[in-house]
């Protein structure tokens, strides 16, 4: 592509808006139209622009498609992109792009958490994807007893309980205000002592830096906006040496989960895991696919492993 081309590309003041959207998060046609107020043909219409000037890359998921700035532009192609960006302040309403973009990515935020809010206290009773004892006794495993774990994304706090068992203390963290509400009470009638449940979001866990020996993101990958943040604000929590696990479903196309339960992301490919796992700077890691399921659909759980240096 010439960076004549792309120069035009750039003139366009709505596609670059698109642009500097996705730069910041990966975005659903339907999610542009709520930010940029515009029709989804239009919307359409730039995207197949931006992709012809290979600026955006989608990804299909399911039934839908995100769009992402391309990762791997050329040098010039950058240096074009950061010119162009810098006109943003003279396009009318680019402003509100920014604010816009919060109000998306809290809608996602909400549904996770609506849907674990109309559960709470039913979890356990019903299927959920990946919570057999099948897939939980390999992440039992690798547990070090008598340390401090954090299990994020905890829920009703099933897993931490059996943590708590061996571990020095356990600090659970979940964004449901019931589910929290609901685990403390069942902590509190079991007389478990050495399990704290805060309620926070796995992307900024309320727990301080270094002070983590194994941190556990149990089947709450997928409900996250962003799994390469949340990957990296886990590593963060480890002290030197600490280990970070992952239990979640390897990528499908069931798109009923979704309203089944609540799910952002259809499971995960080893390459995306051990890419994060890497990025959030850390070392050891292993990735290794599980039995698939017995039921329909058959997912199957991936389990992931690292430590910090």
């Amino acid at each position: 592509m010439s960076l004549r081309l792309i120069w035009q590309t750039l003139s366009d003041p709505t596609r670059l808006r698109l642009l500097a959207l996705l730069a910041e998060e990966e975005l659903s046609v339907a999610e542009l139209q709520e930010i940029l107020h515009l029709g989804q043909s239009r919307i359409s219409t730039h995207l197949s622009v931006l992709r012809a000037a290979d600026l955006v890359e989608p990804r299909r998921e399911g039934k839908h498609t995100y769009y992402s700035l391309a990762k791997n532009l050329a040098p010039k192609a950058s240096e074009l992109l950061k010119a162009a960006e810098s006109t943003l302040e003279e396009i009318p309403d680019a402003a509100k792009d920014s604010a816009a973009l919060k109000v998306v990515l809290e809608k996602r935020r909400s549904a996770a958490r609506e849907y674990f809010n109309r559960i709470a206290g039913r979890l356990g009773k019903s299927f959920c994807p990946g919570r057999s004892w099948a897939e939980i006794g390999p992440l039992l495993a690798q547990l070090i007893p008598h340390v401090i774990v954090a299990d994020l994304g905890a829920g009703e706090g099933w897993l931490a309980q059996l943590l708590a068992q061996n571990a020095a203390h356990v600090i659970a963290i979940d964004n449901s205000p019931k589910m929290v509400a609901f685990a403390r009470a069942e902590f509190k009638k079991k007389k478990i002592s050495n399990i704290e449940y805060r309620l926070g979001d796995i992307a900024e866990p309320p727990i301080d830096p270094g002070t983590i020996d194994i941190a556990i993101l149990s089947q709450t990958l997928h409900h996250a906006v962003n799994p390469a943040q949340s990957i990296a604000a886990a590593a963060k929590l480890l002290k030197p040496g600490g280990r970070l696990v992952i239990l979640d479903l390897n990528q499908h196309q069931f798109d009923k989960s979704r309203k089944l339960y609540g799910d952002y992301w259809l499971g995960f490919s080893e390459v995306d895991l051990r890419q994060w796992l890497k990025d959030a700077g850390l070392e050891k890691i292993r990735v290794q696919l599980l039995a698939p399921e017995s039921e329909a659909p058959h997912f199957q759980p991936v389990l992931a492993s690292a430590e910090k240096a």
